[in-house]
C-alpha cells in the first residue's frame, strides 16, 4: 500500500471554494474509484490557506494508473479543474509507506496534529522509526496515534505522524501527562538526538472527509 498526501495552498479566503470543489464535484467524480479518499483536511494553526488530503493505492503502478484514467475522465477535466486552477498557489505531493496505517479514532469531532520530521541522513529515520514504534504503547496510554509513514518521494529523510484530540485543550493534557512518563522522556532523550527539524499542523476535517 502506498499513500498520497497532497497539500494545496489556496489564495487568502479561497479555502471555502476549494473545500466545497472538493466535497462536492471531486468527490462525487473520484469516489473511491481513482485512489481511495483516507482523509482531507483544512489547516487551523500552522502555515495557513492551506487543505491536505491522503489517498491510498495498493502501489505506485495502480497510481499511475488511475491517475491517469482520472486525467482523461471529462467532468474532471471539464468541472473540478477550472473550478479549482483559480484558487491554488502552490502544490506539494508526498509519497508515504505506512508505518501505523490510518487507523480511525473511536469518537468524531476531532481536531487532527499533522507532524513532519526531518531526521539525519543516512540512517536517521530508521533509527528514530524503531525507537518511536518500540515506545508506541506507552504513548498511546495517553493518547491514539492515527498514522505514522516515511517519506518516500517528496522529501527526503522525513517521518510523517497524524494524531486525533477531542480538541486542543485535550491534546495539552495528554502532551502534559506523556511528558512525565519515564518511557517517554527516555525516547526524547534519543529520537531527538536524530533530528533536524521538526514541524507542526494542527488541522480540522472538512465535512467530506472519512476521518473526523
Amino acid at each position: 500500500m502506498i499513500y498520497e498526501l497532497r497539500t494545496y495552498t489556496v489564495r487568502p479566503g479561497a479555502v471555502g471554494e476549494m473545500v466545497k470543489a472538493a466535497s462536492t464535484i471531486s468527490r462525487d467524480i473520484r469516489g473511491d474509484n481513482f485512489g481511495k479518499l483516507e482523509g482531507y483536511w483544512i489547516t487551523e494553526i500552522g502555515p495557513l490557506n492551506q487543505v491536505m488530503h491522503m489517498w491510498s493505492y495498493a502501489d505506485l503502478n495502480e497510481r499511475t494508473r488511475l491517475r491517469a484514467e482520472l486525467s482523461k475522465n471529462p467532468r474532471w477535466t471539464g468541472e473540478y479543474i477550472p473550478a479549482i486552477r483559480p484558487l491554488l498557489v502552490r502544490q506539494e505531493v508526498r509519497l508515504l509507506n505506512a508505518i501505523i496505517p490510518p487507523v480511525a479514532p473511536a469518537t468524531k469531532g476531532n481536531i487532527y496534529e499533522f507532524r513532519n520530521y526531518r531526521a539525519k541522513p543516512l540512517g536517521g529515520v530508521k533509527q528514530w522509526l524503531d525507537l518511536i514504534t518500540g515506545v508506541m504503547p506507552e504513548r498511546e496510554k495517553y493518547s491514539k496515534i492515527v498514522g505514522l509513514w516515511h517519506t518516500d518521494s517528496g522529501q527526503p529523510n522525513e517521518v510523517c505522524h497524524i494524531w486525533a484530540y477531542p480538541d486542543l485543550n485535550a491534546r495539552a493534557a495528554a502532551r502534559g501527562a506523556a511528558l512525565k512518563d519515564p518511557a517517554w522522556q527516555e525516547f526524547l532523550g534519543k529520537g531527538t538526538l536524530l533530528l533536524e527539524e521538526m514541524h507542526s499542523t494542527i488541522m480540522l476535517p472538512a465535512p467530506h472527509s472519512p476521518l473526523q
